[in-house]
């Protein structure tokens, strides 16, 4: 999402002004991803984002966002088709059955139009948590300091648990990037691990040794070294979709054998 967002934003945003002779962001906000804590903010997510184009007025009643085809609503709902869409992860949090759980989703989202915009479904969960400012301020008065951040939207614990995880994470990085650790050395560690030639690993070829090879090293690259998904994906000439996948293989791969990028005489 963040790639395809990224060129709606520049390649498509400088054709529009190129096209119409306009200058400036065609775009009012600047796009930001949001880390969701499934419960129970996914579904407020879905149904506030789904109601976006009548709150804009871009649709004229309920009826019509249901087959608008600019919104996830309408391919919820089984009136569209997009294969990257995953319509029925949000089903089943409603019913079993396909029918039921689109009478049900849609009676949600409907419930959901009188209620506005809803400033605080942005991110920020901590301020919710503890009442808005207000909370947060008696806290503060009270010599309890919590961590917030507008990027995560969930519970105050949930947000202190990932922003907790993410220093941990910057951490490890940085001990790693310390001890010389970057990709070329990366890859001589899968070698190493894999027992076979290093230039092997970086084979995109579809042979299963490479393959395993491969994952393991997306996963330590981007996961391990900070190493951006698009920037391996050049680097290894394959797309960044082909990289996304052989990082969700290489977790699966470390959680199942133990592999490590250092080794014990390394930490």
């Amino acid at each position: 999402m963040p790639t395809v967002i990224q060129r709606l934003l520049s390649g498509y945003a400088n054709s529009f002004n190129r096209r119409h002779r306009r200058h400036g962001h065609l775009f009012q906000n600047r796009y930001k991803s949001i880390l969701c804590q499934e419960e129970p903010y996914l579904l407020e997510l879905v149904r506030y984002i789904h109601l976006n184009p009548l709150r804009a007025g871009l649709v004229h009643d309920y009826g019509e966002l249901c087959r608008y085809p600019y919104c996830g609503q309408s391919v919820i709902l089984g009136k569209r088709e997009r294969g990257w869409h995953d319509a029925a992860f949000v089903l089943q949090l409603f019913h079993k059955r396909s029918v039921t759980a689109r009478r049900l989703y849609r009676q949600y989202v409907e419930q959901g139009i009188e209620q506005g915009r809803r400033p605080e479904l942005v991110g920020g969960g901590l301020l919710r948590s503890y009442g808005g400012w207000a909370g947060v301020k008696a806290l503060r008065r009270a010599g309890a300091y919590r961590k917030g951040d507008e990027r995560i939207l969930g519970e105050g614990d949930f947000v202190e648990r990932v922003l907790a995880e993410a220093e941990e994470g910057f951490e490890r990085r940085y001990r790693l990037a310390v001890k010389g650790f970057n990709l070329e050395r990366a890859v001589n560690r899968v070698a190493e691990v894999l027992a076979m030639p290093a230039e092997e690993v970086l084979d995109s070829g579809k042979a299963r040794r490479s393959v395993v090879a491969r994952n393991l090293l997306s996963y330590w690259a981007t996961k391990e070294l900070g190493i951006t998904q698009s920037e391996l994906a050049k680097r290894l000439g394959l797309t960044q979709s082909a990289i996304s996948l052989a990082v969700k293989r290489g977790a699966a791969l470390i959680r199942r054998h133990g592999y490590s990028l250092e080794r014990e005489n390394d930490r």
